[in-house]
Formats: C-alpha cells, structure tokens, sequence
C-alpha cells in the first residue's frame, strides 16, 4: 500500500528523472504543469495541448514518458497530488478558472452523480458486508469524523444509536480530549473512522490507538492509498473531489446509507421496537408538536 506522500513524491521525481530526455513539446507541457499543477489536473489531453501550444498526441507521449500508460492515468495522480497540496483559497482560485455561473448547478450535480457510479462500480461488497457483521457484533462503535467529515459522523451515529446499544461520536476539540474518550476501546469494540483529502492527522492518530488497542477498525475514506488504511480492518472506499471550496461527500454519504440500512435489516425486531419506544416519548413529551405550525397555517388563511 503506498501512502498518499508518497504517491506526491513519486511525481516529482519522475519529472525530475525524466527532464532532461524530453523533447522541446513535452518540456513545454512540463513548465506548464509545474507552475499549473491546479488547472491541468482537470483540463483533457487535447485542452491542455492547445493551452500550451502542442498537439493532444504530444500531451499523451509525454504522459506516457513518465511511465503512465497514458494520459487518464497521469491526471488521476496529478489529481491525487494536488489535493494534498491546494489550501481552501487555491481550490476556490482553481475552480474559478475551471466554471462560469451559468453551468455550476450542472456540472456540480453532474460529476457528484458520477462519483455515486463510481462508487458503486468499485466499492468491495464482500469487505462491506463483513464491515455490517463486524459493527453488529461490537460491544461499543466509536466514531470519528472531523471538520468537513463531521456531520457525516454525527449523521452515521444518530442512526446506529436507533439500532445498537453502545454507539460514541466522539468529540475532537482536541487531542487530549479526544484520546480520554477512547480510553477503554478494546478488543470487543469497533473504531469508524472517516476522513477524506485534505486528511485528518487527529482521525489518523485516533485510528492508530485503536488499532494498538485490539479494536477493529473501520475507515471510511476515498482511496486505496489513503493514510486510513494503514490501521484498518476494513476499508469502505467512496469517490470523493474537491469542489471549490467544498468536499464532495455525497458518495461517502451514500454509503452510510447503505450501511444504515444492512444494518436495519439484520436488526429488524430490535429497530422496531426502539422506533416504537420512540414514538411514545415523542407523544408523550410533545417532541413533535403540530401546534405552532398549525397556528401558522391560520394566520395565512385569514
């Protein structure tokens, strides 16, 4: 498994191997990259020939010069790399240059959509499914997710708290705090941790000690050389890009809800149940009360 760094440093010292035998196209396409890494990651072989001056051939004989099998592949780890690298003010510089107004709603939903394919296409099912019994039969499930990962653990937990016994999100103000709440993990207990580029060092270092305590240790995260994994059990790999300044989660959050659901079916009498207990309290202390929207809904009519 090669950690993301590395995947980074390995770029770079292809370009740097190589320059000396490119020719003067591809030495022209290399000054481009480097003083543009942000923009030619997402631009296409032939776009990129054309901002820079050459033909869309000499793009993919210079993708392949640094010893990628064309040029798909070059843009991905170009991808890769530069999601470590952008701050929030570059990816916003970044995507102003990349969409106009008139077509964000578009190609926002459009490449969300494909990143749910994506998903779909490449997610192990078996690694899945072995992920829903391993969650089933934990004593205690902690969870972690942090800045923009956040409300996807908050959101996992409010669901596993209606179907199992023992669920912790825990709270990451800082690190002390942080390992205080996990400090009985042990053997029985399972560690979600989720967290997607730019990558969480407190997630990682909360997946490390529940990794040398014995727990099982499930990460949720966007690739198969994300730092998560190097103390998961199990990993549940969800496409993930940067738009502007936001991170697109919303495969992440697809599978969630896939696991969510696994795990409603394999505890049906037990979720019923809590449901219906529920559904008293919230009769019974009012948690649900129509009456302000009803009071509304007069005043309109009137």
């Amino acid at each position: 498994m090669e950690p993301q760094y590395d995947i980074q440093k390995r770029i770079q010292e292809k370009v740097q191997d190589k320059k000396k035998r490119l020719s003067k196209g591809q030495r022209m396409i290399l000054r481009y990259i480097e003083k543009h890494s942000n923009k030619a990651a997402f631009l296409t072989a032939a776009k990129l020939g054309e901002v820079v001056g050459v033909s869309e051939s000499t793009v993919v004989r210079f993708a392949i010069s640094l010893g990628y099998k064309g040029y798909p592949e070059f843009q991905r780890a170009l991808k890769e790399y530069i999601k470590q690298k952008l701050n929030s003010i570059q990816r916003m510089e970044m995507t102003s240059g990349i969409l106009s107004e008139t077509d964000v709603l578009d190609s926002v939903l459009s490449a969300d959509i494909e990143k749910i394919k994506i998903t779909l296409d490449t997610i192990d099912k078996n690694v899945f499914g072995q992920t829903v019994d391993t969650i089933l039969n934990a004593k205690t499930v902690y969870i972690i997710g942090i800045r923009s990962c956040a409300p996807l653990a908050n959101f996992l937990g409010f669901y596993l708290n209606l179907i199992l016994e023992d669920v912790r999100i825990l709270q990451s103000s800082n690190s002390s705090e942080l390992f205080e709440q996990m400090l009985r993990i042990g053997e029985r207990d399972v560690m979600i941790g989720i967290s997607f580029p730019r990558y969480s060092m407190r997630t990682l270092k909360a997946l490390e000690f529940a990794n040398h305590q014995g727990a099982k240790v499930v990460a949720l995260t966007d690739s198969s050389n994300s730092p998560m994994n190097l103390y998961a059990t199990y990993s549940l790999l969800a496409k993930s890009d940067m738009a502007s300044i936001v991170d697109s989660l919303v495969a992440p959050l697809s599978v969630i809800n896939a696991l969510v659901v696994a795990l409603c079916i394999k505890r049906r009498g037990e979720v019923v149940q809590n449901l219906e207990r529920l559904e008293q309290i919230w009769d019974e202390y009012q948690i649900y009360n129509n009456d302000e929207i009803q009071a509304a809904k007069q005043e309109l009519d009137e």
